[in-house]
């Protein structure tokens, strides 16, 4: 019987498959390498890309609140000239009253009244004075409360008091500023803000 020698096929055959294998290894080991490269530069992209957009947003934040300190301050400076427009025009508005207030002093002043203390506060006028009798001084209040300029005269305080030379009674009253014509726009505004509800 005839006998063959299968070792050189198998090595051979063994080599093949090494060769293979390892082609198929070298293969895969550069096929992973480039895997990884792009992902890592895909991610790195990401990266760079989401940097780019949160520079992008902090820059925009950070304008955001400058134009809102911008705002801020621009109300700031609107609300103070308002005030100070607010505070000329009281003042245009109290001009004619305090001329009217001092016109008014002197002319309801009757015979035998004089005033030692004058102060207005909130469109309240404060006086304290000295009369020959308290009759002088329903006199001044009777005055006071028939002036346009005036209303409501409220008497706080009075005192007799005897001296050698004469009787003489100390005062303190109180007494409304107004002006010509406020009871009536007072009446119009009212009426004007009670119409819309008689229509509902």
């Amino acid at each position: 019987m005839a006998h063959i020698n299968l070792l050189p096929w198998r090595d051979a055959e063994r080599k093949r498959k090494q060769q293979e294998f390892l082609t198929l290894a070298g293969f895969t080991l550069v096929l992973g390498a480039i895997v990884v490269f792009f992902v890592h530069v895909h991610v790195n992209g990401m990266i760079e890309y989401q940097k780019s957009r949160n520079t992008f947003l902090e820059n925009e934040i950070k304008l955001l609140e400058r134009k809102a300190e911008e705002i801020k301050e621009l109300e700031a400076t609107k609300k103070a000239l308002l005030d100070r427009m607010e505070i000329i025009q009281q003042l245009q508005a109290a001009r004619p009253g305090v001329v009217h207030l001092f016109d008014e002093m002197v002319t309801t002043l009757p015979e035998g009244v004089y005033l030692t203390a004058l102060a207005q506060k909130n469109g309240v006028v404060s006086i304290s004075g000295r009369a020959e009798s308290k009759a002088r001084v329903a006199t001044y209040m009777r005055n006071l409360d028939a002036s346009e300029w005036l209303k409501n005269p409220q008497l706080s305080v009075i005192e007799t008091k005897d001296t050698s030379a004469l009787r003489a009674s100390d005062f303190a009253l109180t007494v409304e500023q107004t002006r010509p014509g406020a009871e009536d726009e007072e009446t119009s505004s009212e009426r004007q803000a009670a119409a819309p509800k008689r229509g509902n």
